[in-house]
């Protein structure tokens, strides 16, 4: 009981955070302006897909004005790879699910790697799976990631604005986004890596498996659920996502019910962004409930309005349960520890027998 009454009363708390609301503005700004430039020019699914792009700025740290335009830079290149990689081998479903499995097992190595804050792989992750998951036109594919490119270059001249100011008014903290690079090959994070890319692989083709429309969705949300950083956190993050997500549900589609202008829907994925940003770290819940219609609403921007809402709400239900359900399994074994020492102990074998051959 009392685990139960401790899990009840962190559903509905409210945490504290530092965390100013200029960076919700800036994220609001950085994903907004593609999607209205895309509006304005009549084309929503090209403004829809710079959006995406303007998302790197979820990775600006609190450091100095250099160090900030480093690291958004190297995610900026890190996320027209991502796109890169999904979008070329896209056009056969099992061997895009298992290049985006491969993948993501090199993303989150190399993240883990370098220790990057949150929100860690979990961007590149999902652009990847989105890539993999649109149709295959090779005409197509420099263009599309041009696309992507415009939206990380309006996000990182939105934070080099806002850092001349920021550093005009005081100066700036030297922390870094990066924490201290190993030069050693760290089992532990080659073990967690090799779980977290096949579970996203498995998720990927049970999507393709299943025939779904937008397979994509199922790798996402395992991916964030096995953002947890123990297993009682992926475990919560799994329930907090589902129910989030019937609820975000239940919003989307009366949102979807009403006659939605293209202008309409870009002020209303700007509006939802920033109450995100402004509760993902203060109640993840709340958070989803938002981050459900706006992620079917941007990602479906092109399309949304013809679909009929109950069977959209209906798919998007499943695709996000399966997922969370995925991650919470994979969660498991990451943090199970006797199936990591065994794994470990089996790497430092090979690592000898490599170097007695």
């Amino acid at each position: 009981m009392g685990l139960i009454r401790q899990e009840v009363k962190i559903l509905f708390e409210l945490k504290k955070t530092e965390r100013l609301w200029h960076i919700p503005l800036l994220v609001c700004l950085g994903s907004g302006i593609p999607l209205l430039v895309g509006w304005y020019l009549g084309n929503m699914a090209y403004g829809a897909l710079s959006s995406l792009g303007g998302l790197v700025i979820l990775h600006m740290p609190p450091s100095s004005l250099a160090n900030r335009m480093i690291t958004l830079l190297a995610c900026s290149f890190g996320f027209m790879i991502s796109f890169a990689i999904g979008v070329c081998f896209s056009f056969n479903p099992y061997v895009s699910a298992f290049v985006f499995g491969v993948f993501s097992f090199c993303v989150h190595w190399v993240v883990t790697s370098i220790r990057l804050k949150p929100p860690r792989s979990f961007f590149f992750i999902m652009i990847a799976s989105m890539a993999s998951c649109m149709p295959f036109h090779l005409e197509t594919i420099p263009e599309r990631i041009g696309l992507l490119g415009i939206g990380t270059m309006i996000a990182c001249f939105l934070a080099f604005v806002y850092s001349l100011l920021l550093t005009y008014k005081k100066t700036a903290q030297t922390q870094l986004s990066l924490g201290p690079i190993s030069t050693k090959i760290q089992h532990t994070d080659l073990i967690e890596s090799g779980i977290v890319g096949i579970f996203l692989l498995l998720s990927l083709l049970i999507g393709h498996w299943l025939e779904l429309k937008n397979p994509y969705w199922i790798p996402v949300s395992c991916a964030a659920v096995m953002q947890g950083v123990s297993l009682r956190h992926v475990w919560q993050r799994s329930f907090h996502r589902i129910l989030g997500t019937l609820i975000g549900l239940g919003l989307c589609w009366g949102l979807l019910l009403v006659s939605l202008t293209p202008l309409i829907l870009c002020i209303s994925i700007i509006v939802l962004q920033f109450v995100i940003e402004m509760l993902v770290l203060r109640h993840y819940t709340l958070a989803v409930i938002f981050i459900t219609p706006m992620t079917i609403l941007l990602t479906e921007a092109g399309s949304v309005l013809s679909y009929t809402p109950s069977e959209l709400i209906f798919a998007r239900f499943i695709d996000i349960t399966l997922g969370s359900l995925l991650g919470s399994l994979g969660g498991w074994f990451i943090y199970h520890e006797q199936l990591r020492a065994k794994a470990d102990r089996q790497l430092r074998k090979a690592r000898v027998l490599l170097k007695r051959w």
